[in-house]
C-alpha cells in the first residue's frame, strides 16, 4: 500500500535542472521545479489559504481540537478529540471494510463538514455542543462499528480539512450519484446559488456498483404523491391524475415535476415521498398506472460533491484520498491543520 507522504510529496531531484553544456541546445528547467501531477497537502500559509479554526476549538497552534458531542443514545454531551469523533463518522457513513483511502477521502470530508458546520452554525447549539450522533442533527456517527482499518484511514489524512477561497467547504456527499454528479441547486435544491467548488463529473462508481444496488424502482399509491405535494408546496393539488417531469438539470436529474400541472421541486418531493425508495432524482421512467405512480431511476442520494461508491472505485485504481477529493471538487485545497 502506498501511504500519502508516498502518493502526494514527490521530492524534487537532480534531474529537474538540465545543463546540457556539450549540446548545441541547452535545456533549463528551472530550480526549484514540482514534478508531481496530484494534489498537494499543504499546512495553513503556505499557499495563501489559511481557514481559521473555530476560536472555540482553537487550543493552540497546530494542536488537534477538543470536541463537545451530543451522545443521543445517551442524551449526554461527552469531550472527545477531532480525530476519535471522526473515526466515529467514517464507520457511519462508510462500510469499514472498504478500501483504506476511500474510509481516508470520508474521513478529509467528515472534518471538513464539522469544522464547516461549527464555523457557520456553533455546530449543534440546540445541544450546547459541536456535534451531535443524531444523524437528523448532525453526521452519522457509530463507535462500535470502528475498525483498525477505519483507525489507520482516518490517522492516514489526520488533520487534512479541503477549503476553497480561505473558507471550509460544504462536503456534501452521497452514497451513488449514478453516471455522474450533480449541482447543489440541482441534487440538492440549494438556494444560495451553486458554490464554485460543486460541478459535474462523471461518477467511476457506476463500474463496480451491482445493478441491484444502482439502480432501484419505486412506487407510490396517488394518495401518496397528493400528501407529499401538499407538504412541499403547501397547497393540495387535488386528486392527481398525471404527474410529468417539467425540467431537467445539466447532470439529467429531474429538477422540477408537475402534478396535475402544479410544478414542484423534485429534490423536495423525493424527501417528501421517502428518500429511502425513490432513491434519487435520477429518473429513468415515470409513468401512473392502476392508482399507482411508478417510476424507476438509478443512483442513491442527492448526487452532490463527493460520490462513496465513486471513491471506492478510485481507491481500488491506486488513487490517493487526496486525489480522490480533489476530482469531485473544483478549485480547492487541502490543508494540514494540525500534526
Amino acid at each position: 500500500m502506498l501511504y500519502r507522504a508516498e502518493l502526494l510529496l514527490k521530492r524534487l531531484s537532480y534531474g529537474c535542472i538540465i545543463l546540457a553544456l556539450l549540446s548545441l541546445f541547452a535545456v533549463l528547467v528551472p530550480a526549484g521545479c514540482d514534478m508531481s501531477d496530484g494534489p498537494r497537502v499543504e499546512p495553513p500559509g503556505s499557499n495563501g489559504e489559511e481557514p481559521e479554526v473555530p476560536p472555540e476549538l482553537d487550543g493552540g497552534e497546530r494542536q488537534e481540537p477538543v470536541l463537545t458531542v451530543y451522545i443521543a443514545e445517551k442524551g449526554a454531551i461527552e469531550q472527545m478529540p477531532m480525530e476519535q469523533y471522526i473515526e466515529g463518522v467514517v464507520a457511519g457513513e462508510m462500510e469499514p471494510d472498504w478500501p483504506i483511502e476511500a474510509l481516508a477521502a470520508q474521513a478529509i470530508i467528515a472534518r471538513t463538514f464539522t469544522l464547516q458546520k461549527i464555523a457557520e452554525d456553533g455546530g449543534v447549539p440546540e445541544r450546547d455542543a459541536h456535534a451531535s450522533t443524531d444523524i437528523e442533527e448532525f453526521q452519522a456517527y457509530s463507535a462500535e462499528d470502528v475498525t483498525g482499518r477505519v483507525k489507520e484511514a482516518v490517522q492516514l489524512t489526520r488533520g487534512e480539512v479541503i477549503c476553497h477561497n480561505n473558507d471550509f467547504i460544504r462536503a456534501w456527499f452521497s452514497a451513488y450519484a449514478g453516471p455522474r454528479t450533480a449541482l447543489a441547486d440541482e441534487g440538492l435544491g440549494f438556494e444560495e446559488g451553486n458554490p464554485p467548488y460543486i460541478q459535474v463529473v462523471q461518477s467511476p462508481g457506476r463500474d463496480i456498483i451491482p445493478p441491484e444496488e444502482g439502480d432501484w424502482s419505486a412506487n407510490f399509491s396517488l394518495e401518496e404523491v397528493r400528501s407529499a405535494v401538499t407538504e412541499t408546496t403547501g397547497e393540495d393539488p387535488g386528486e392527481v391524475h398525471s404527474v410529468e417531469i417539467k425540467e431537467t438539470g445539466p447532470s439529467g436529474r429531474v429538477t422540477l415535476f408537475t402534478v396535475n400541472g402544479r410544478e414542484i421541486s423534485a429534490p423536495g418531493l423525493r424527501l417528501a415521498l421517502d428518500s429511502t425508495k425513490m432513491r434519487s432524482t435520477y429518473i429513468k421512467e415515470l409513468g401512473i398506472e392502476d392508482g399507482k405512480l411508478n417510476m424507476s431511476g438509478t443512483g442513491f442520494g442527492h448526487g452532490v460533491g463527493m460520490c462513496q461508491w465513486g471513491a471506492r472505485a478510485m481507491a481500488e485504481r491506486g488513487m490517493s484520498p487526496e486525489e480522490i477529493v480533489d476530482y469531485f471538487y473544483r478549485d480547492i485545497d487541502i490543508i494540514s491543520l494540525w500534526d
